[in-house]
């Protein structure tokens, strides 16, 4: 009689991955449908051209203005192809910051929505300035006099998506994931082994409860069933739930205050102490 082979230990990082790429897992157009009304999408960066990656615009969200800012990967090959996988250039960056300016101006808060396994790396957004929109993103979302709240929905990659992440909240679906480097790129770098990617999901530390534990996020929104792919409309209704705490907490701040707490929170990422030994 053969031996009963014995069970794989599990991986409940790397099954959160998995679930986080599923390929019915809700989008951010997903999300919008559903919680947003009168949503009136804007184009452009006033600099170059359109970015499809990055869905902008406003909407009304318990019947008050809100402006929305959103990765979008698309469903279908052919979206996928339009919508550039989900991955932005410069000009996705620009028209995004232009936005919140926007928004800032009329004193509307601020709704951002990551997914995307990063910016785009080809030559041609290199050439229009990649790292440059992305910095100049970090530092003036972080100038921003209204309340921002980020949503991690799916796949949060590297700068690509931190460029919409500084955000007063920052909340993640309880199936999405955060890191600065994707588990496959980690792992071939680190191991010299993409297939390791499993075992370098588990050491970034990339899941909405690791995140939680460090401080990096304030809250997970939990899912239906195996995930929100199952029940996408329950999923939204949780996200819409804690949106509305959200917004209705950070309303009653100031713009001053919302400023500088949004500095102390990200400056505060990463900053860790311990005793020296003793001699």
């Amino acid at each position: 009689m053969a031996d009963t082979p014995a069970p794989q230990p599990t991986n409940p990082s790397w099954e959160r991955v998995q679930l986080a790429r599923h390929p019915k897992r809700p989008h951010s157009l997903d999300y919008i449908q559903r919680l947003f009304t009168n949503f009136n999408e804007l184009h452009g960066d006033r600099a170059f051209g359109e970015d499809h990656a990055i869905v902008a615009g406003m909407g009304w969200f318990h019947e008050k203005p809100v402006m929305v800012i959103a990765q979008e990967k698309g469903r279908d090959t052919k979206q996928k192809i339009y919508r550039n996988f989900g991955c932005p250039r410069p000009e996705g960056y620009r028209k995004a910051i232009r936005l919140m300016q926007l928004a800032a101006k009329f004193n509307r808060p601020i709704v951002t929505f990551l997914d995307t396994q990063g910016a785009w790396p080809g030559k041609d957004a290199e050439e229009r300035g990649q790292g440059e929109a992305i910095a100049y993103n970090l530092r003036e979302m972080s100038r921003l006099g209204v309340p921002v709240i980020v949503v991690v929905i799916g796949e949060g990659g590297s700068g690509g998506a931190l460029a919409l992440g500084v955000g007063n909240r920052v909340y993640m679906l309880e199936n999405a994931v955060y890191s600065v480097i994707s588990p496959e790129s980690c792992a071939a770098i680190i191991y010299r082994d993409s297939g390791k990617a499993p075992q370098a999901a588990a050491a970034l530390k990339m899941t909405a409860p690791d995140l939680l534990d460090l401080g990096l996020i304030d809250g997970i929104i939990p899912e239906p069933g195996e995930g929100a792919h199952t029940d996408p409309d329950n999923a939204a209704e949780a996200l819409g739930v804690m949106l509305k705490l959200a917004l209705d907490e950070l309303s009653k701040v100031s713009g001053r205050e919302l400023i500088e707490e949004r500095y102390e929170k990200f400056r505060r990422m990463g900053a860790f102490f311990t005793e020296a030994a003793a001699t």
